[in-house]
């Protein structure tokens, strides 16, 4: 449960003095990272220049005298948000161009080593000596990993991995072992004598805050953000957040400091955008290949929105994080993306989510790799998910779900190739449909014919094989090309490999006839060797009546191609409200980039898609059209 937060200064003074104590000093915090980063929050928005949002802290440890850095090391001022970032970044940057280096925030000890001396950070202006705990620590730097033999800073961490292996059965003083990483570290950090701990195992490293960092400008920032959150917590080490620094480091540096933290450097907090709940238990959805685990949580909020369900990823995932149902998980939502669990802790009653059952058809469910699957091939949820994927990648949007179903059941469908086969008359049949909303499906559809090689073959809903990976694939031959193909062959196509390999192949072998029959109902545009033109880019902004892709794949077919963010480059961008308080749209304003309102863009006579025509609004003549 969220700790209460104190309304007055004295208040909040009093519990962040009390919470940095248990924190730093003793090494048992009592309440979340969250909980205290809220402390903060609330303390900086009542007195936004109290020294205590100041204060350089570092845990204590048991050192042999203090060490005055040549270069202080000093706090960085914090964010929470992806907008406070891009609020910080604007302030210095010189063009959409600007580069910037997102870095792991690693969750250790920081420290210094120079002239074969190492440091913690301390105050940030003098350190405490640790060099008699060089036998513990090993390096991880660019080009090596070993002894601490080179001038870097970074911080004193354990590896995930080691913890989990090592840390099982190494002892503290009192005979328990450690609850958790950082706790390990503090109290190695703050022993006299080692010989013990090192006479167990232990090992610390020292990881170099240079070792991963991601390339990114402005411009793409907000676009790349989730992605880049997502590669860093594949990393295996601790981490509390990350560090966002002008890539141009004497630009950088001619920026200053405050008396706390460099103005070139901003720190995001991962409590900006992870919460802890309670996991009540697991549902599996069902995928074109596989079934995939959702979470059932105890609604939390983050980021202003509550959020009650989680994907778990895939069976592996619950079995290597040994995930059960009435763990505490932690939670991650980052812009847009569907929130994900990411770690959780032992709960008091525990049930393993893992189904031996398919829930539709009750057939066995076997393990696939990192999947779970059903093994029927007649299974009626998964021929569902199979289709609506291929009509997805082939550009039928106004096809959900709802009337997938319906049409199975209705018009005996099975295929893509039966979709493509269907009639106005056919729609009019099914529930809920009217002369005009028949009229629009059929319309998508007839456009959908006109089809690039690679959305076809991701329609085959081959694994491993999605749209990026077919263009890939198809940028070297035909799709008869491809067919004729062997393993050897197809393995050696950049970013293929064994596996995928074996997969096209023998999924190729098994839909032949199908993929015949689907060739002769469609015109196919093949895309081997073509020429590369520079399309105009568009980019959409606000609420509209239709998900995003729909607007998207129409943008497509008119010969543009679409983008996530607003840079000088940009062609047009389409707003769903010309009025709204829209950071794309000041920002287009300022670049002099053509405005134009959702309902013009779809009424103007689109190049080369001559029968396309606006979306239609949702009415009750068609209940579920858009559901999907």
């Amino acid at each position: 449960m969220p700790h209460t937060i104190p309304n007055t200064e004295a208040e909040l003074v009093a519990a962040i003095e009390y919470h940095n104590r248990r924190y730093w000093e003793i090494g048992e915090p009592e309440i979340s990272d969250e909980d205290y980063d809220a402390l903060l929050r609330r303390l900086e928005s009542v007195n936004p220049d109290h020294p205590l949002l100041q204060k350089v802290l570092a845990p204590a440890v048991a050192g042999t005298g203090k060490i005055r850095h040549a270069k202080p090391m000093l706090s960085l001022d914090k964010a929470y948000s992806l907008d406070e970032i891009l609020e910080w970044a604007k302030k210095y940057v010189r063009a959409d161009r600007e580069i910037f280096s997102v870095q792991p925030k690693y969750d250790g000890i920081s420290a210094n080593f120079a002239n074969g001396v190492l440091a913690t950070r301390g105050d940030g202006v003098d350190g405490e000596n640790i060099t008699d705990k060089l036998p513990l620590i090993e390096l991880e730097t660019k080009g090596h990993k070993g002894k601490v033999d080179r001038n870097v800073r970074g911080e004193i961490v354990i590896r995930d991995d080691d913890f989990k292996t090592l840390y099982s059965h190494i002892k503290r003083k009192d005979g328990k072992t450690y609850k958790n990483s950082r706790n390990a570290v503090a109290g190695i950090m703050g022993l006299k004598e080692i010989g013990d701990i090192l006479s167990q195992g232990a090992k610390l490293t020292l990881v170099d805050y240079n070792l991963v960092s991601y390339s990114v400008t402005f411009a793409e920032f907000a676009e790349k953000w989730p992605e880049i959150l997502k590669e860093v917590e594949e990393l295996p080490y601790p981490m509390d957040g990350l560090v966002i620094k002008l890539a141009d480091e004497a630009y950088g540096e001619s920026l200053g400091n405050t008396a706390h933290h460099p103005r070139g450097q901003i720190a995001f907090k991962f409590s900006g955008v992870r919460r802890k709940t309670r996991l009540l238990d697991v549902i599996w959805s069902f995928g074109k290949n596989c079934l995939t685990p959702v979470a059932q949580l105890e609604p939390v909020e983050i980021g202003g929105i509550t959020i009650k369900q989680a994907t778990l990823h895939n069976v592996k995932n619950l079995i290597d994080k040994d995930i059960q149902i009435g763990d505490t998980v932690t939670v991650e939502r980052a812009g847009d993306v569907i929130p994900y669990v990411i770690s959780r802790e032992e709960g008091e009653t525990r049930r393993s989510p893992i189904i031996a059952e398919c829930p539709c058809c009750k057939s066995k469910l076997i393990t696939d790799g990192p999947e779970l699957r059903c093994t029927n091939p007649e299974c009626t949820e998964t021929k569902v998910q199979r289709i609506l994927a291929a009509v997805r990648n082939i550009g039928i949007e106004r096809l959900g779900e709802p009337n997938i179903r319906k049409m199975m059941n209705a018009l005996d469908v099975k295929t893509l190739k039966d979709i493509f086969e269907l009639k106005l008359e056919d729609i009019l049949k099914l529930e809920g449909f009217k002369e005009k909303s028949a009229g629009n499906l059929i319309g998508e559809i007839q456009t959908a014919r006109r089809v690039e090689d690679f959305s076809l073959l991701a329609a085959l809903n081959i694994p491993g094989i999605g749209k990026n990976t077919a263009k890939k694939i198809l940028e070297n031959y035909t799709l008869a090309e491809l067919r004729t193909l062997t393993v050897e062959q197809l393995s050696a196509i950049d970013g293929i490999g064994p596996e995928r390999s074996d997969a096209i192949s023998r999924e190729l072998r098994s839909q032949s006839v199908f993929l015949d029959e689907l060739l002769n109902s469609v015109e196919l545009i093949t895309t081997k060797g073509g020429v590369k033109i520079s399309a105009p880019t568009i980019c959409f902004t606000g609420k509209m009546p239709e998900p995003r892709s729909f607007y998207e794949n129409l943008a497509r077919k008119s010969g543009y191609e679409p983008v996530d963010a607003v840079t000088k480059e940009l062609s047009l961008l389409v707003a769903a409200d010309l009025s709204s308080a829209s950071s794309k749209l000041d920002k287009a304003k300022s670049h002099g980039i053509k405005i134009q309102s959702l309902d013009d863009w779809l009424k103007m006579k689109i190049p080369h898609s001559p029968t396309v025509k606006p979306a239609p609004k949702k009415t009750s003549d068609t209940p579920d059209l858009f559901n999907f």
